[in-house]
Formats: structure tokens, sequence, C-alpha cells
């Protein structure tokens, strides 16, 4: 049998096993190769979409790309759209920390990819980076915050 390209970061072990990373990294490639396709972007292929995630991945070590929180790897592939529905609100809140894929930059498919929860990235939406932290000091400040990027 031959080794896998892609395979699963140290990191993960203790979460998911290497056939369910294998299936979640697939799954998101082909997810977010449809819709950029669909945007009109071309030259891309799941070959090229798997590496980038899967690189993403082993960058983040396991933690959210935006908020550096430690992601429940173990919730890939848990999510039920039965259970959503009866539970609503209160059972989406409780995959607040599942990981998901982030385009860097909406506006390019090669821009990259980042993980991060999925409430972080309910948050962040279609925002560009900049864009999306110059929000974040906007709801601190109207918060009564100080904001200020360290050195």
């Amino acid at each position: 049998m031959p080794a896998r390209k892609r395979l699963l970061p140290d990191f993960l072990r203790a979460h998911i096993d290497d056939s369910s990373y294998a299936r979640w990294l697939a799954r998101k490639a082909a997810s977010h190769l449809k819709r950029d396709r669909g945007r009109g972007y071309t030259g891309i292929s799941g070959e090229l979409y798997r590496d980038a995630i899967h690189a993403a991945v082993v960058r983040s070590e396991g933690r959210d790309a935006y908020t550096g929180e430690p992601l429940a790897w173990e919730l890939l592939s848990q999510y039920n759209n039965v259970d959503s529905e009866a539970g609503r609100h209160e059972y989406k809140a409780g995959f607040a920390l599942l990981p998901t894929v982030d385009h860097v930059h909406v506006g390019s498919p090669t821009s990259g990819f980042c993980i991060c929860a999925w409430r972080t990235n309910d948050a962040k939406n279609d925002l560009p980076h900049e864009e999306f932290l110059a929000l974040c000091a906007r709801v601190l400040r109207h918060a009564g915050y100080s904001v200020h990027k360290d050195a």
C-alpha cells in the first residue's frame, strides 16, 4: 500500500484517526473548489486545494488562526442537521470550536487558507483579514475597551 501524501499531523492523533482526517480534508477541498469554480476561478484542482488545506492544518498546530484558541478536532464530521433542527442555537453553540477552513482573502482562491473555529468563521464571514480586524477593534471600542496593536 502506498504511503499517504498528507499525513495526519501529530497534534491531531489524540483527536481523530487518519481515515477521518483524509475524508474531512477531501470534503473541505471539494466544497471550496465547487464554490470557487462557481465564482469563475480557473486553474484550480482538488489536489491543489487538499494540499493547501492540509498545509493550513499543519500551520495551525491545532489552534484558531485568529484567536489562538485550541480547536475541538474531535468534533470533525459530528454535526448532525436533524439534531441541529431540534436543538437550534444551543446545539450549534456546542460546535463553536469546530475547525473550519477560511480563505485568508476572499478575492483570490490562491490567497491561501487558514484554519479557524466555526464561530470565528461565522463572525469573519467574507471579510478580508484587515477588515475583520478593524471590525473587531470597533466592537471592542464600542464596548468600552482600549485597542492597540502590540509592537
